[in-house]
């Protein structure tokens, strides 16, 4: 892994004992895919993080900034994943934020996911509930407990990815991941206006397809007709098992990972 860290403008050596970030995890962060040196999705990304800073009143470094060092750590043009943390920066001891902090942030590059799992996907339901919070719902904030609750409940190789639920049991992401579910031939997506992340594949899948975005409970998913998984980084993963219910190749699936592919190179068509 490489990585470079900031506070404002200019870069130091290591992390600073009083980072907020750290301390409390109050900052944001985007993961991207990068293909052949360039982040296809750089805008979709910035703009979520954009709204995550108005939303948590950080201040961001200049965008620019986060470009041009972006493009130096792949600048042998590769493949990759490029992660960025932006934090409020230090201030002591305490919750109280300092106002206008000098954003602390840190790019790092790091290798692609292995291939996943032909034939699709095997999920589990997780027991770690999402709670409600309409304040943070949807934006990319670097708490994610609840996350690292959720994927810890699992050791087995042959599980994939875990599906969460809300404390009041409708269904709303996987651990790292967005959900689509088609019936009759229509997408729908778990709405996010009280928690989870609203991702960048999430918000193309939505432009593409015209998705709802709608309530779901249990057994909407166990009866679908397809179950896919999104994400910035992996793309559109199709599901092939969640327990006991099985899902067989859909052609509306393979026909938007074909989309996909065309509109973001990195990911391969089916």
């Amino acid at each position: 892994m490489r990585e470079r860290i900031f506070v404002g403008e200019g870069r130091i050596d290591a992390l600073p004992g009083d980072a907020r970030g750290l301390a409390y995890g109050d900052g944001l962060f985007e993961t991207m895919r990068v293909h052949h040196g360039a982040v296809r999705w750089w805008e979709a990304h910035m703009a979520r993080l954009a709204n995550g800073a108005r939303r948590l009143r950080i201040v961001l470094p200049e965008i620019a900034a986060i470009e041009r060092e972006a493009r130096d750590l792949f600048a042998d043009d590769g493949d990759g994943v490029l992660k960025l943390i932006v934090s409020r920066g230090g201030g002591g001891r305490g919750y109280a934020p300092t106002p206008d902090a000098a954003p602390l942030w840190r790019l790092s590059r790091h290798p692609l996911p292995p291939p996943a799992r032909t034939g699709g996907l095997v999920l589990r339901w997780c027991d770690t509930p999402l709670a409600l919070q309409p304040a943070l719902a949807g934006i990319k904030h670097c708490n994610r407990l609840e996350q690292v609750l959720a994927r810890g409940e699992w050791t087995d190789p042959a599980i994939d990815e875990g599906l969460l639920r809300s404390t009041e049991g409708d269904v709303v992401c996987a651990t790292a991941a967005n959900l689509f579910l088609l019936r009759d031939g229509r997408w729908s997506t778990p709405r996010l206006d009280r928690c989870g992340v609203a991702g960048v594949c999430r918000a193309w899948v939505l432009s593409e397809t015209a998705a709802i975005e709608t309530r779901v409970a249990p057994a909407d998913v166990e009866s679908a007709d397809a179950v896919v998984l999104g994400n910035a980084v992996r793309g559109i993963l199709p599901v092939a098992r969640l327990g006991a219910r099985t899902w067989a190749p859909q052609a509306a699936v393979a026909d938007l990972r074909r989309r996909l592919a065309h509109a973001h190179p990195g990911f391969d068509a089916p």
